[in-house]
């Protein structure tokens, strides 16, 4: 018993120190021994593609954002589908239309899901490249310019930009939870990006060939941009990371909001994993440890942290090193729970903040566990407040 007990704990240990702490550093520098895409110019049409749902108060500052790239919009259009907007987003989206003639628009009465808005959009773009991005994204004056430029190289099939949290609440950058994990996340992806096996684009803004576009599925809600990407890498062609290409978010106002985005993606990653047929029988080991490291492991953490700590609490006594981890393991939930009350008082601490900030995406992933298992999400949903 014993036996068995050290074996699930070390292996659970295993997959969260891969996860968050050796697959960093293996990428990274992995990433040395590759040599780095240059920029190009590249001549053909663009299509930016953008699904909007009750997004009135962002669209019009969305629209003049894209006015302002330094592109020649001879050789760009935007398409923007309003998914059954309730609110004045159509309205707005049509007066706009008439003032920029690149303006694409489509205003269906149905609300019918981001995935199934996108596949139709698609079908109207006659861009050979398409830039993916949401309406509450606004791009840098040069982004466009800067992520198209990498397509020059006939074997980038995608490219992913630097996507940048903003906070009105907390002007030092990197004060929030949320921004310190992103620029974590995006030490990754740059250095999967220079692998040429970028896991997941940032979908505020990537770019991939038209002709590698697959048909996202209208039966089940998928995460769209994960989706797109994977199927980019499994036709073997690159996907890289330009950081030229800047693009910027705002965090969610509360935390309540961020939780029930996190529970989304949770349950729409694993509805993802279902549609990637023959990704764990890739000739491309490298695409593979990747995948399984930096998404897969991390969607089943919640299950790998508490085997984590019932088997090191069955061996308590058994040696001075496994008491040692249980004791860390304690200190790191208490500490968890004091950050969870100081949130609520709406004061940051960020030794305090961040443990917390890891359990509460871990108990988002339970749940979104949970609502996959049951088939309790949708394909539709509340945009994330900003």
């Amino acid at each position: 018993m014993s036996e068995a007990l050290q074996i699930l704990f070390l292996f659970s240990l295993l997959i969260l120190l891969n996860s968050y702490l050796f697959y960093p550093l293996v990428i990274k520098f992995l990433s040395l021994f590759y040599s780095r895409s240059m920029d190009g110019y590249f001549k053909g049409r663009v299509s930016l593609i953008i699904s909007a749902y009750n997004e009135e108060n962002v669209i019009k500052e969305r629209i003049e954002n894209i006015a302002n790239q330094s592109i020649n919009f001879d050789n760009l259009e935007a398409l923007v589908g309003s998914d059954g907007s309730s609110d004045n987003t159509p309205q707005y989206l049509i007066e706009l239309s008439q003032k920029y003639k690149w303006l694409k628009v489509f205003s269906f009465e149905e609300r019918r899901g981001k995935g199934i808005v996108l596949n139709e959009l698609v079908t109207h773009a006659d861009g050979e490249i398409l830039i993916f991005s949401d309406a509450n994204t606004l791009f840098d004056n040069s982004a466009i310019k800067n992520i198209i430029s990498n397509f020059s190289d006939k074997k980038i099939g995608g490219v992913c930009g630097k996507l940048i949290l903003t906070n009105k609440l907390y002007k030092k950058s990197g004060s929030a939870d949320e921004k310190k994990y992103w620029q974590y996340e995006t030490f990754i992806k740059k250095a999967e990006g220079d692998c040429g096996i970028l896991i997941g684009a940032n979908g505020g803004i990537y770019a991939i060939r038209r002709k590698l576009f697959s048909i996202l599925p209208e039966d089940s809600p998928v995460t769209d941009d994960l989706f797109i990407s994977m199927s980019v890498l499994l036709k073997n062609y690159k996907f890289i990371f330009n950081e030229k290409a800047c693009a910027y978010e705002e965090i969610a106002p509360k935390l309540l909001h961020e939780f029930k985005r996190k529970i989304r993606f949770g349950a729409t990653n694993l509805e993802t994993l279902k549609q990637l047929n023959g990704l764990f029988r890739n000739k491309n080991i490298l695409l593979v440890y990747a995948f399984w490291s930096h998404k897969l492991s991390r969607w089943f953490m919640p299950f790998f942290l508490l085997t984590l700590f019932i088997s090191n609490s069955l061996l308590f006594g058994v040696s001075n090193i496994l008491d040692f981890v249980l004791f860390l393991q304690l200190c790191f939930y208490i500490i968890s729970c004091i950050g969870f009350i100081l949130s609520i008082l709406n004061f940051r601490v960020p030794i305090l903040s961040l443990p917390f900030f890891f359990i509460l995406t871990n108990v988002a992933l339970f749940i979104g566990f949970v609502k996959f298992i049951t088939k309790k999400h949708s394909a539709t949903w509340q945009s994330t407040p900003r």
